[in-house]
């Protein structure tokens, strides 16, 4: 079966059902009214560009077997396409392009597509307005300045000076904070999309974005940040070389992000791929990460966000990516104060990541972080140290991070502070090349993990495996080749897990009242 995920006035994303976690059961070509125009193609999700607007398409999909998929379509209409050349963008890397792009930005009509062909625009940030497509060519690059002196400092909060009202402009990493504008900002905006094979370049590795950043006057820019925005899509273009995080959307709704490749080298700091924050309906479908940190950060802010703003990640749907290289492949937290809830992650592939799915919480996270009703699903892993990890002991990003608060294992009284954490459900998982730990889940005494279900998961460990910390918290211990361990779990249940190469016990519970294990199974 073909879905289509999106249908711009150029372009068109579509999902196949049934595959492998991200590649397609086997290979296929793709053809556009009888004329081949995709070949060899192995992933589940792929795209079309250079389409007409408002014209109609039959797309029949070819699998390398002999089946066939087919579906029709009609593209967006559009007021009109602008090459952003006419405007007097040189696109020689040269000269620079800012007043160009955003001059053509501005005086773009509702409905309209701002075209780049191929060539590198060198740019300081740009404003994106509501109601506009911007189309890069492939060979086509937005590329940041390296000129951190000339970005502008955007305020965390603005102050009305007639009624005193405050509106949220910035922030980064759970809190309120000015930040330099990153290099596509959209701010209370809607109907957006970016599409295209293109790139959009923070050009972090120059200048001083990735030095002594900590003594910056605000915090480093984002490559795209999203600001209170709804309906916006990415579709196809690379994102790469952050001076901070890739792609954050902030207090939005209904986000798309589809078919797009984001990276960073791996020893780049900070450079997540899509940390979402406080944001309604999100979906990250078709995608490749490879960066320097975690590839995908589901965040809600830290307490005194939460408590303002009471704004919890609701509805974030993740599937059929890969995931190469980052700390973290999918990553809750740890900034997640106000609570995530209903996200699912189905049908990935995991490379080579310091983990795999990593949720991180600690004390002082508060009463509104309630983690609930997470699915994770059909994951394909390779040499992932630790495929599993949940940490409510998390000891890093705060001023406290080693009191005895943070570390201290007896319990203490549950007040405004305690975070809590529901129902998780780990299904249909493969994993090869493990070296620290299967799985390692550590609840507070004070407030235990309410359920996790292992199910159908099989963990087979390197035969040359190095010992590594399965969590970040104080006084953690190095493991190697450790199998399930839980502490602090009200209900455990395992069904069909097998784990290999595993030392030691393959199964530990520890303050877990309610353990049950089916088919458990230890080599």
């Amino acid at each position: 079966m073909i879905k289509i995920l999106y249908c711009g006035g150029s372009s068109v994303c579509f999902e196949l059902d049934g595959g492998a976690p991200y590649y397609a059961k086997e290979s296929y070509r793709v053809l556009v009214d009888g004329e081949e125009r995709l070949s060899a193609q192995n992933t589940n999700v792929f795209s079309l560009f250079g389409l007409r607007p408002g014209t109609g398409y039959a797309v029949a999909v070819r699998f390398e077997g002999g089946g066939e998929e087919n579906v029709r379509f009609t593209t967006r209409t559009e007021a009109c396409c602008v090459d952003v050349r006419q405007f007097g963008a040189a696109g020689d890397g040269v000269h620079e392009d800012t007043a160009a792009i955003q001059a053509a930005i501005s005086f773009l009509p509702e409905g309209g597509r701002l075209w780049f062909p191929a060539g590198t625009y060198l740019t300081l940030p740009l404003c994106l307005k509501s109601h506009i497509t911007l189309d890069l060519d492939e060979g086509a690059a937005l590329l940041g300045s390296a000129d951190r002196g000339r970005y502008p400092v955007i305020p965390s909060v603005s102050t009305d000076p007639v009624t005193g009202e405050e509106t949220l402009q910035a922030g980064f990493e759970g809190q309120e904070l000015d930040c330099y504008q990153s290099l596509l900002q959209a701010s209370y905006a809607e109907d957006i999309a970016i599409v295209g094979r293109g790139a959009i370049d923070g050009n972090g590795g120059n200048g001083d974005w990735w030095g002594d950043f900590d003594s910056f006057p605000a915090k480093r820019p984002r490559v795209v940040f999203l600001n209170h925005t709804q309906d916006v899509t990415m579709h196809g273009v690379t994102v790469k070389n952050g001076p901070s995080w890739h792609v954050h959307p902030f207090y939005s709704r209904d986000f798309a992000m589809l078919d797009c490749f984001v990276t960073a080298p791996k020893d780049s700091p900070n450079t997540d791929g899509i940390d979402p924050e406080s944001c309604d309906g999100v979906d990250i479908i078709g995608c490749r990460f490879s960066v320097g940190d975690d590839c995908v950060a589901v965040k809600s802010g830290k307490i005194d966000m939460a408590r303002k703003y009471k704004t919890p990640a609701d509805r974030h749907t993740i599937r059929n990516c890969l995931m190469e290289f980052g700390h973290g492949a999918v990553t809750l937290g740890s900034e997640l104060s106000g609570g995530i809830r209903n996200l699912s992650v189905t049908s990935c592939y995991f490379h080579a990541t310091d983990r795999g799915l990593r949720i991180k919480t600690r004390r002082g996270r508060g009463k509104d972080s309630v983690i609930d009703n997470v699915l994770f699903d059909n994951i394909r892993m390779d040499k992932v140290l630790t495929p599993i990890v949940i940490n409510m002991w998390y000891n890093c990003c705060d001023p406290d991070r080693y009191s005895e608060y943070v570390w201290r294992r007896d319990p203490l009284p549950v007040d405004d502070r305690t975070p809590r954490m529901g129902s998780f459900a780990f299904r249909n998982m493969e994993c090869t090349g493990a070296e620290v730990a299967a799985c390692y889940i550590d609840g507070l005494p004070e407030s235990p993990i309410g359920r996790v279900e292992l199910e159908n998961i099989s963990v087979a460990f390197a035969q040359d495996a190095k010992p590594g910390m399965p969590s970040m918290r104080n006084h953690n211990e190095a493991r190697c080749r450790l199998g399930l361990y839980l502490d602090n779990v009200e209900r455990v249940r395992v069904k069909n897990v097998r784990l290999s190469g595993v030392e030691g016990r393959g199964l530990t519970a520890e303050h877990c009242p309610d353990v049950s294990a089916q088919d458990f199974e230890e080599t």
